[in-house]
């Protein structure tokens, strides 16, 4: 992503998406060094169509939109912003973390919206990691941080538009988790750090896993200390066209999505 270097599974070769899931981006672990360059910095850019959703596991990020949200994110937390009709912002390392110097990591994940949610009025929720319900199990090997949706009776803060399910799962080594998703929602992980064993399959590190609509117990046991993101969503089923920070239905929506950026249309950054 111009001179940033990104692992991308999704999409990739063979893989477009999982719907509704399109676009997944793993930046770092990376080294930021005290008051060197910004190892992350993105300046303003607009976004329509669909939810651009940020997972911080190490360091911090800062938010700015052309709604007048503000905010910086710490480690363990996330923004989920829904860019619906159209909204401009920037994310970047913060100033201090940045003088300070750190080690940065983080996850960018692009999760599609329908049509009929694809003009709605934009919005931004960013929660720190101490408004994020956790679960931990008996023996402490399991950790697992609802973002979105429900797990053993805790609900996560997000206000997700289409019923997301997202967690961030933390394994200790030799730890085991059972997760039930319905069999009509598409499922998938990534694999940021450790090796598992999902349904009988060795998993490595950098990995995406996916499930389309084919069962509803997931079994995860840690080889070694593991951290995960696992995703679920009901499959929209419509067409997909993009262009850039744009996904829509048709190419006529992209054209009429790039001519009201150009009026300013989609706010402006002061």
């Amino acid at each position: 992503m111009g001179p940033i270097k990104l692992n991308q599974p999704l999409p990739i070769a063979g893989l477009e998406q999982v719907d509704p899931f399109i676009l997944l981006h793993h930046a770092g672990p990376k080294i930021q060094e005290p008051g060197g360059k910004n190892v992350m910095e993105v300046g303003v850019h607009p976004h329509r169509g669909f939810e651009p959703v940020s997972f911080i596991f190490k360091g911090a990020i800062e938010h700015k939109d052309s709604r007048g949200n503000h905010s910086v994110i710490h480690a363990g937390g996330v923004q989920w912003m829904t860019a619906g009709l159209g909204i401009l912002h920037s994310e970047s390392p913060p100033k201090e973390f940045v003088e300070a110097g750190g080690e940065y990591e983080m996850i960018q994940l692009w999760i599609n919206l329908p049509k009929r949610f694809k003009m709605v009025q934009p919005n931004y929720q960013g929660f720190q990691k101490e408004a994020i319900p956790t679960f931990i199990d008996q023996d402490g090997k399991v950790k697992l941080n609802i973002v979105s949706g429900e797990y053993k009776g805790l609900k996560g803060p997000i206000e997700s538009l289409t019923d997301i399910t997202a967690y961030t799962i933390e394994l200790k080594e030799g730890g085991n988790l059972d997760i039930v998703i319905s069999k009509e929602r598409n499922t998938m992980f990534y694999q940021l750090h450790g090796e598992t064993i999902v349904q009988n399959q060795e998993i490595g590190d950098k990995q995406l896993v996916y499930f389309s609509n084919d069962g509803e117990n997931i079994e995860i046991e840690a080889k070694n200390d593991s951290l995960i993101l696992f995703l679920a969503g009901d499959p929209i089923e419509e067409p997909v066209v993009s262009w850039g920070p744009y996904v829509m239905n048709s190419q006529t929506e992209i054209l009429e999505a790039m001519r009201d950026f150009q009026m300013g249309k989609m706010g402006v950054m002061v």
